[in-house]
């Protein structure tokens, strides 16, 4: 096989990264679970590493937002002081990857931890990416789920020194993310589980695999008959039954493999 594009050098990684990409290659229903690494190579802050948004920010308890104007209050103003961040940040290279692999029929879902909406700034749709943890991009009304846009609740919050409530039948507005206390959508982890059962190749990128019920979906998948691979720079407590562990850079990484598919690896045929 040819070799890798630089700036990929050393060897046993360049034989880890000619395995996914072969088994890239031979994929009909690759599905790709996504955590916070892949989105520091943008400049987000992990959630809990020092220095990153919890540190700076600690969520507000969903029940504590639901009975607590002030509690609601002090939600918004930390949304508000993010504004900038999620403004300027762009999808990196792993999420232009992954939204290539996308458009090529190979990756047929993303899974997803992360609430910043770079995937589908990557390309992908909507359909595509199923959010287990909701999306700042987006908020809406709790009581009948109307959508509200950040834009008009910012102008009010600013007029009023509250969030609006909703137009439609009055009830508490909120950001479209899953905050402590809050159930996890049904809706989005019945479409996780299907993902992973139907998978034959599930990479997870850039999650440290400790935060569940989002961290069963690998395993359910290696036990439905997928293969299980891990692109993490820190090893996770799923390494051990992964069948191929890259502890590397997410971009760097899948454009690596995506060199090699471009430079002949077997393409996965009657997808």
């Amino acid at each position: 096989m040819a070799g890798l594009p630089k700036p990929v050098r050393d060897a046993a990684l360049d034989r880890q990264i000619e395995q996914l990409a072969e088994w890239i290659a031979k994929a009909r229903h690759m599905v790709v679970f996504t955590g916070a690494g892949i989105s520091t190579e943008s400049g987000i802050p992990d959630f809990r590493s020092p220095g990153g948004i919890w540190t700076k920010m600690m969520p507000v308890h969903f029940s504590d937002y639901l009975a607590d104007p002030q509690a609601r209050r002090l939600s918004w103003v930390r949304r508000f002081e993010m504004e900038e961040t999620w403004n300027a940040v762009k999808p990196n290279a792993g999420h232009k990857a992954v939204a290539d692999l996308a458009s090529r029929g190979i990756v047929k879902a993303v899974i997803t931890q992360n609430i910043d909406n770079l995937h589908q700034a990557a390309g992908m749709t909507d359909e595509q990416v199923i959010e287990l943890h909701g999306n700042t991009r987006r908020a809406g009304c709790l009581t009948c789920g109307a959508r509200a846009e950040i834009a008009d609740i910012r102008r009010h919050f600013d007029t009023h020194g509250e969030a609006p409530d909703c137009r439609f039948c009055g009830g508490i507005i909120k950001t479209a993310t899953i905050s402590f206390g809050q159930a996890m959508p049904e809706s989005e982890m019945a479409r996780a589980h299907a993902a992973s059962r139907h998978a034959d190749l599930f990479l997870v990128a850039g999650s440290s695999l400790s935060v569940y019920p989002a961290a069963s979906f690998p395993l359910l998948a290696q036990e439905a008959g997928a293969r299980l691979v891990i692109l993490n720079r820190e090893p996770t407590p799923q390494d051990r039954a992964a069948d191929l562990v890259l502890n590397h850079e997410i971009g760097p990484t899948l454009e690596a493999a995506l060199g090699l598919l471009a430079q002949g690896c077997p393409p996965a045929l009657d997808r």
